[in-house]
């Protein structure tokens, strides 16, 4: 009886090394985390202006598609700014042109002034020849020399007058750009008072109503997007080495009783989890306890038409018997 007792006992301990080495195996071989987490790409919804909210056109939880209308801010003020900039182009645009009118009359001045000095510059030069010689009176080659002052006049200040003008002109020009740039900023000022679904995806956290007032780039809610999941698995770091990219998971949702996803390991973090936090944890005092540090490990899921919701709670298996990619 006694030896049976005996038996019995090694019997028991033996199953319970074996029970205990083959856990090790499967862990070493399997190793898995319920310290994990579901993710998703979060797009906070911003108005690029600041202004009243005249509508809210969707609601929390609800499911949309890139393009759709979130929002509409009052228009009223955009809308005016847009008519007076136009305005401002057109006043440019006509100042410019009546300017165009003034250096056409203003060139044909220039080349009667041209005619008419080059004219006096010839009479006075056969002037001067004939006093020279004495076959023209004195008084006579005074009202040439004066004509042809004047001539050479005119002929200047109807140039100083073109040159003026074709400044305005290129001034004007320069209006009607800066008038164009306004109202291209106006234009996009008035376009961006009506938010839009830059993805397909959830509305979240939405407690804007109409009447609330909005700034420019200050978010509003958020929109999860349904295109890309992925598992965040916090692995102790004594998992890591047998873990590679590339390789086969297996992913439970605790939201999800019975469903299994798969998916792969897509990459693993160069940090622990505190080590990018605000306040990491500092080893410093004489009674410091090594602890095991965990590292983010990030699981690319298959395509799946599993209900799954960002942050939910989930374990994680990774099947670490091949090399992955």
């Amino acid at each position: 009886m006694t030896s049976f007792k005996a038996f019995a006992v090694v019997g028991i301990l033996a199953a319970i090394t074996l029970g205990l080495f083959f856990f090790w195996r499967h862990e070493e071989r399997y190793p898995s985390t319920k310290d994990a987490y579901v993710g998703a790409n979060i797009i906070y919804v911003a108005a690029q202006v600041t202004g009243q909210v005249a509508q809210v056109s969707v609601v929390e939880n609800q499911v949309i598609n890139a393009g759709d209308l979130l929002f509409t801010i009052d228009a009223t003020q955009f809308s005016a700014s847009v008519a007076q900039a136009k305005a401002d182009l057109d006043s440019s645009i006509q100042q410019a042109q009546s300017y165009s009118t003034q250096i056409t009359a203003a060139q044909a001045s220039v080349e009667s002034a041209q005619s008419a000095y080059e004219t006096a510059q010839k009479n006075f030069e056969r002037a001067k020849a004939l006093a020279s010689t004495g076959d023209l009176a004195q008084a006579s080659l005074d009202q040439t020399t004066s004509e042809f002052a004047q001539a050479s006049a005119r002929l200047t200040t109807s140039q100083s007058s073109l040159l003026a003008l074709q400044s305005g002109v290129a001034a004007k020009q320069d209006d009607i750009l800066s008038s164009q740039a306004a109202l291209e900023i106006a234009q996009a000022d008035l376009a961006w008072t009506k938010v839009y679904a830059a993805a397909d995806g959830w509305i979240a956290n939405l407690t804007l109503r109409p009447g609330s007032s909005v700034s420019a780039n200050a978010p509003q809610f958020s929109i999860v997007e349904s295109s890309d999941w992925w598992v965040d698995a916090n692995f102790k770091e004594t998992s890591l080495p047998r873990i590679r990219p590339g390789q086969p998971v297996t992913v439970q949702v605790d939201m999800l009783p019975g469903a299994v996803l798969t998916g792969k390991v897509s990459s693993i973090g160069r940090g622990s989890g505190d080590t990018f936090s605000l306040l990491p944890s500092e080893n410093s005092s004489g009674n410091w306890v090594k602890v095991t540090r965990r590292f983010p490990v990030r699981i690319e899921l298959d395509p799946t038409d599993a209900p799954l919701r960002v942050g939910g709670s989930s374990k994680v298996t990774v099947d670490t018997t091949g090399n992955g990619k």
